[in-house]
């Protein structure tokens, strides 16, 4: 259940049909769950994978503007350099555990040479974009368990549907606030009825961050029960994917992706000192090919100036917390190694 339809609207600005990155056509996204003992005293696989792809195609060959922000740096990803430099993405984005990060890579890097066999060959390398989070509290992280292909199969299939949440793909053995986090998804519509132009900014999170205390329960106006004591967590991090259809350049996404700090700063976190704290953004709305006999590359942007980017900031920070509390939301209590149990913060 969405965090809505328990009576709390979050911001000002109306959500796409689905409430969820998805509402962006073209957008699809992909889970696989892992959830399994492992050979070994108190060893459990409670882990995964999920893949957003920002369209259906190859996305080697028509690359959408995108933009990274690191709101705080304690994280490992993959691919953000070139990502900064050149402002695009050439490649599905997959988020996992910590430890999952070179197999993931790996798997994402097989499936594009397979359906790109120019790469590497007569054109170019390709940037591989991951992110993470370390779910050690409840995966049995040192143990490996993401293989590259649970990265395929779940490249595979992502799907344009309303994306599951919760506790599932790259959310499974996440904790956020001492409650059982995950996945969350939101979305905002974006309307300049003088220029009769409407977008969908979209939001996907993997919530691993915080501990019970800084929760703003009186602000959100309820009051779950007290979860479990999970003190043993790292400090925690988050990981930020920020999407819409809104003609921008890949400065202006960077600028979309600092707002979305805000919205995780609405929510109590202060960004603690080992917290990997990342936004990656993208736009669907100006492709780019990889190959071109022109010199000249034309495309269009909204102005800084317009009023509707306003309506954008707000749309990141508004989605970004939204989606964070979905995933409170829809998080069920988990039990992982060592007979560690997260709390659902609306499970009985």
């Amino acid at each position: 259940m969405k965090i809505r339809e328990r009576g709390v609207h979050i911001g000002k600005l109306q959500p796409g049909k689905k409430n969820c990155i998805t509402d962006i056509e073209g957008v699809l996204v992909g889970h696989v769950t892992l959830d399994y003992p492992l050979d070994g005293e108190d060893q459990h696989a409670c882990t995964g994978v999920t893949a957003i792809l920002p369209h259906e195609g190859n996305l080697f060959r028509e690359k959408v503007p995108a933009a990274g922000y690191v709101i705080n740096g304690f994280g490992k990803t993959t691919g953000l350099v070139q990502v900064e430099e050149l402002g695009l993405i050439e490649s599905p984005i997959l988020l996992t555990n910590t430890f999952g990060v070179p197999a993931v890579t790996q798997g994402t890097l097989q499936y594009m040479l397979k359906k790109t066999p120019e790469i590497g060959d007569t054109t170019g390398t390709i940037n591989i974009v991951i992110g993470e989070c370390n779910d050690g509290y409840l995966n049995s992280i040192r143990e490996l368990p993401v293989k590259p292909e649970h990265a395929i199969e779940a490249i595979e299939s992502a799907k344009s549907v309303q994306s599951e949440e919760g506790a599932v793909g790259a959310g499974k053995g996440m904790v956020c606030f001492g409650y059982k986090g995950g996945v969350g998804s939101a979305s905002r519509s974006i309307v300049a009825e003088r220029d009769s132009a409407e977008y969908i900014i979209g939001c996907l999170v993997v919530a691993n961050f915080g501990n019970k205390d800084e929760f703003p329960f009186s602000k959100y106006g309820f009051y779950p029960h007290t979860p479990q004591d999970t003190k043993d967590t790292p400090d925690g991090s988050i990981m930020i994917i920020l999407a819409t259809d809104a003609p921008v350049s890949d400065r202006q996404l960077k600028r979309l992706a600092k707002r979305c700090g805000i919205g995780l700063g609405r929510t109590g976190s202060h960004y603690s000192n080992g917290s990997g704290d990342i936004v990656i953004a993208f736009s669907t709305a100006n492709k780019v090919s990889h190959q071109s006999s022109h010199m000249v590359e034309n495309t269009h942007f909204i102005r800084d100036d317009h009023p509707i980017m306003n309506q954008l900031f707000q749309g990141a920070a508004e989605a970004a917390e939204e989606a964070i509390l979905n995933s409170l939301s829809q998080a069920v209590t988990t039990k992982g190694r060592k007979g560690r149990v997260a709390a659902g913060m609306f499970s009985k």
